[in-house]
């Protein structure tokens, strides 16, 4: 009796055991089914709330790690840098930042110059990466493409010491050029030849700061606020006019032929060319494009030999968006080689500084040219040949044509000029022959 009752307790506590055990193992399974796993945490991330809608509208290329260095969420911008590849942030040193951070919560920002993607010129990206604690887990790696406005800074400093560099020049002249004449004040002569010289560089300064007045104004002035129709032929005689004194002395010959014919011409039965040259009209600031126009003349007849000829055509050519004035100055020149070509419209540039020192040049007139045609909705563009001479040309819309389309249009090409050299929008053309180097039945004005 004694025996089978205590195997029966046996039985019992054992089955109380066994049920317990059992009770505690399932109860121990749900606990590790709910918790979740490393495998989990890498491939389902959850981002805080908001975090993905903030990401969503930066402007700066965002990119988020988990704990094992993986990418939870990149922008497309961040594609774009190739920043992420394959699934991993590409770049050694923001990684080492992210780890770091990671490690100690620190913010960490630094600049890098990275590879350009897709070129194998060697060109450097400039970038900002921050690098900062998201949650517990998280990392978040915001990266700002520093490149145009670094090139934008070495533009401005360059600017700078070009101004600074050519307001110096005739500035210290003046002050060498003012001890002279007072050490040769016993000499008339003397005294008034340097008193010439004096008066040389004063012009020569004044001319600068007027430049630098007028592409001061181009550049930050809406030229199509105050824009009216202007006539072509009207902006041709003023420029002819303002280089009348120069051409006379070096005895060169001036042509201008406008909408096909001698400026001033008409027909016999009275005034059809007349009606024609006054139907070309450009639609914008009447002061910017007369400075442009004047700017192309005035340089052809100050790099023209004497006794050759200066001419200006314009005529109405027909284009998709619709028909354009184009203005050409030709001259018989020194021509410009193939190199200098692409830089003669950036500011300061001279294709022959010691001569444009003789001629009183200051190297922007054809950086006001450009921003002018620029803001206007067109182009200027070059032919020259060494030896033969060049032709500049003017490409503006048609009044009509540029009026219709001002309001949206012309003034975003304005905000779309670069403050530093060409970066392709100003087109260069080498054909075999000047387009313009003959003018039909041009009226000659000496």
């Amino acid at each position: 009796m004694d025996v089978n009752a205590a195997v029966a307790a046996a039985a019992a506590i054992a089955g109380v055991l066994t049920g317990v055990i059992a009770m505690l193992a399932f109860r121990w399974s749900e606990r590790e089914q709910k918790r979740p796993t490393r495998t989990s945490l890498h491939t389902d991330p959850v981002l805080p709330p908001g975090v993905d809608t903030v990401l969503s509208v930066l402007r700066s290329s965002a990119v988020v790690l988990d704990e094992a260095d993986a990418v939870v969420k990149a922008s497309s911008a961040a594609y774009a840098l190739g920043l992420v590849r394959g699934g991993k942030l590409a770049v050694e040193p923001m990684l080492q930042m992210a780890r770091d951070t990671r490690r100690d919560g620190e913010i960490r920002q630094v600049e890098l110059d990275l590879p350009r993607r897709g070129t194998g010129r060697g060109e450097a990206l400039a970038v900002s990466a921050r690098v900062a604690p998201l949650g517990s887990r998280l990392v978040l790696l915001l990266v700002e493409d520093l490149t145009e406005a670094r090139r934008i800074e070495a533009v401005r400093r360059d600017f700078v010491a070009n101004v600074s560099h050519e307001l110096k020049t005739p500035v210290g002249a003046l002050s060498l050029l003012s001890e002279a004449v007072m050490g040769a004040s016993d000499d008339p002569e003397a005294v008034e030849r340097f008193a010439g010289r004096m008066q040389i560089e004063a012009t020569r300064l004044t001319n600068l700061v007027q430049e630098l007045i007028d592409l001061s104004r181009v550049q930050n002035d809406d030229p199509l606020e105050d824009a009216e129709p202007v006539r072509v032929d009207e902006l041709v005689a003023e420029a002819i006019d303002r280089c009348r004194h120069q051409a006379g002395t070096k005895q060169i010959t001036m042509a201008a032929n406008v909408g096909g014919g001698p400026m001033g011409a008409s027909d016999e039965d009275g005034g059809g060319r007349q009606a024609e040259t006054a139907d070309l009209q450009i639609w914008g600031n009447r002061g910017q494009l007369a400075a442009a126009l004047g700017n192309l003349v005035e340089n052809a007849v100050n790099y023209s030999p004497a006794r050759t000829r200066v001419g200006i055509a314009a005529r109405r050519v027909p284009a998709p968006g619709g028909d354009l004035i184009e203005v050409a100055v030709t001259d018989q020149g020194i021509g410009i080689s193939e190199k200098d070509r692409e830089r003669v419209f950036e500011r300061f540039y001279r294709v022959d500084p010691a001569r444009s020192r003789h001629t009183g040049g200051t190297g922007l007139g054809l950086a006001i040219v450009k921003h002018v045609a620029a803001s206007h909705g067109g182009e200027v563009t070059v032919w020259s040949s060494e030896g033969q001479g060049s032709t500049f040309t003017l490409r503006l819309p048609e009044a009509g044509v540029a009026r219709d389309r001002a309001t949206d249009h012309m003034s975003g090409l304005a905000d779309d000029v670069d403050d530093g050299p060409p970066d392709g929008t100003t087109t260069v053309t080498t054909p075999t022959t000047s387009p313009y180097e003959s003018l039909s039945a041009p009226e000659v004005l000496p």
